[in-house]
């Protein structure tokens, strides 16, 4: 990886939707000292973001690093290949780590480095300290959006249309982190971040409950375990380019991808 202000750090962005296209335009603006981005992959076209759009392997030919912004999908299918070209891969899309054999190939491909952002939540310094110190015995995360926010592709036409007239809250799923993530992929990456940092996906109980007064989105996270007892409570104002994702994801996306290429600042 170049690492000096001489040779800047080339980084692509894949997604080229709220979170992809904030990071890029913080880039541009030198959020993130000697970090350059050279492009935006997407299948569809994203209009004017200061940078070329490019197909993927275009884009990989001139990459340090690549920041993830665009869905499971994307980590499935280019992960390990982003990793063996020696490429570094911020992950953004945490949920699809919920799949073992992919989460193993992940783990194992090389010589680039992968780093996953915390995204929406805070406190998971805390937590996976705890769980290094002896394995938790409870996480349960209770999360609260929009209704609409959350209908999904394979909810049936009634569902999906309670969901987008429900006037209280109503529990919407719950049951383990994989779970979550396999059926809300882009919604409980939360869940899935938590899976991961302590070490076991299916012991994270997930709760998601839509409520249409949600001003803000609440995640409120339970831990206990040998190390003690965590208790704490995040509420994000939501995107407004997207309400399905908080409006700080960027932002830590900006943080990690300073902590991936060697600019940190402050507590990492």
């Amino acid at each position: 990886m170049r690492t000096t202000a001489d040779t800047p750090i080339r980084a692509v962005v894949i997604g080229g939707g709220a979170i992809g296209a904030s990071v890029v335009t913080a880039l541009l603006r030198g959020d993130v000292p000697d970090v350059v981005p050279i492009a935006v992959v997407d299948p569809q076209p994203v209009g004017d973001l200061g940078v070329p759009q490019l197909r993927l392997e275009a884009a990989l030919d001139q990459a340090d690093v690549v920041v993830e912004c665009a869905g499971q999908a994307v980590i499935a299918q280019s992960a390990v290949g982003i990793l063996e070209r020696g490429i570094d891969l911020l992950i953004t899309s945490v949920g699809a780590l919920a799949d073992p054999d992919l989460a193993a190939a992940v783990r194992a491909a090389g010589p680039g480095r992968f780093l996953l952002t915390a995204g929406a939540i805070g406190g998971l310094d805390i937590l996976s300290s705890a769980a290094a110190q002896g394995p938790l015995t409870r996480v349960e995360v209770t999360t609260t959006k929009l209704p609409t926010t959350l209908v999904q592709p394979w909810m049936d036409d009634h569902d999906a249309d309670l969901l987008r007239v429900v006037t209280e809250p109503v529990e919407v799923f719950r049951g383990t982190a994989r779970e979550a993530t396999r059926l809300f992929p882009r919604s409980l990456n939360v869940a899935a971040t938590l899976g991961w940092v302590v070490g076991d996906f299916d012991l994270v109980d997930v709760r998601l409950v839509a409520d249409p007064a949600a001003e803000l989105t609440c995640h409120r996270v339970v831990a206990e375990g040998a190390a003690g007892r965590y208790r704490f409570e995040i509420e994000n104002l939501p995107s407004p380019q997207n309400p399905r994702t908080s409006g700080v994801v960027p932002h830590a996306v900006l943080r990690s991808l300073a902590a991936l290429v060697g600019r940190p600042s402050g507590v990492v």
